[in-house]
């Protein structure tokens, strides 16, 4: 007798079929924008902590709405970087579940909200301040330069994510009237390109011998080589903070000779986190692991404390 075949319901999707979406438009617009990456704008705050204008109730204004801009401006990064890599996304084991790539979301939708996006983050930084609107540019379109073309260029790839960390941090400082130390620049650079480092080894060792045809850029990487440049900057990075928190002029302009007391916890943080790439296959979402790996969060709380003591109170003169 022939088995009944399933009904329509129970059927699985064929291959290249989007299923029927359960959220709402404005849910998958939002996810699109992936608010658990906004952390990384973060960085906007540097030059207001180091500055001395932390606890400024106008500097915290501008560099919190420097934070939202470009928490929009990522959004909408985000949002055509989903529409260039719609193809390899679906077949990847985690992308594929994007609202753009499993059909849930109309790419029409979600072009409108990009360009919206992008052009009123550039506009409200135009209004923060000038300077800050040229860099917010810049930034977008280095961003969007790197979805469309330079993520396909070795070592390239990583050095333009380096290039929109230093903006962001040159564009807090622009907007706090602060002067960002070239020691702030160099290391935000090295760990820009720590993490996209880890990043790349992580998708290697989860994709196997399928990353090339999910990003063709891995083809040119392999796990060796990407453990090598982690060395590298590994190495460069706490050097760098180091020295910076060590030197003479440091302690001239920031008034205080005791910053190289924070070095410890920025070498258990990189450690924790090559910890966490090497033996328990993260580095695929750094924001990710910050947020769920708790002594992880709490070495950056901790640091963030000790330098807002050493730098604002008594103690730390």
């Amino acid at each position: 007798m022939a088995r009944p075949s399933p009904s329509p319901a129970l059927r699985p999707p064929a291959a290249g079929i989007p299923t029927p979406s359960h959220r709402s438009t404005l849910t998958l617009l939002f996810t699109t924008l992936r608010p658990e990456q906004w952390t990384k704008n973060v960085i906007v705050f540097a030059p207001a902590l180091f500055g001395g204008r932390l606890f400024d109730a106008n500097a915290l204004g501008l560099a919190l709405a420097t934070f939202f801009i470009f928490c929009a401006l990522s959004g909408a990064v985000y949002v055509f970087n989903d529409l260039a890599d719609r193809d390899a996304d679906q077949r990847h084991p985690l992308k594929r579940s994007r609202p753009i790539a499993s059909g849930e979301l109309r790419p029409a939708h979600a072009v409108v909200l990009g360009i919206l996006l992008g052009l009123g983050g550039v506009a409200s930084a135009l209004w923060v301040a000038p300077a800050v609107g040229l860099v917010a540019a810049a930034y977008l379109a280095l961003l969007l330069a790197y979805s469309t073309a330079l993520k396909h260029l070795v070592i390239v790839d990583a050095l333009t994510i380096a290039v929109g960390f230093v903006l962001r941090a040159v564009a807090g400082g622009l907007a706090v009237a602060v002067p960002v130390s070239q020691w702030l620049l160099v290391c935000t650079s090295l760990l820009a390109l720590f993490l996209a480092f880890s990043k790349r080894r992580h998708e290697l060792t989860l994709l196997a011998d399928a990353a090339g045809d999910h990003r063709r850029i891995l083809h040119e990487y392999s796990p060796y080589l990407l453990d090598q440049m982690i060395a590298v900057v590994t190495a460069s990075t706490v050097i760098a903070y180091s020295v910076y928190a060590t030197s003479g002029e440091t302690a001239q302009r920031l008034g205080t000779t005791r910053l190289g007391l924070t070095i410890p916890f920025v070498l258990y943080g990189i450690f924790r986190y090559l910890y966490l790439v090497h033996q328990k296959r993260g580095g695929g979402s750094p924001t990710a692991m910050l947020v769920t790996d708790g002594p992880l969060l709490a070495c950056v709380a901790l640091w963030a404390m000790a330098v807002a003591v050493i730098l604002y109170s008594p103690l730390g003169q």
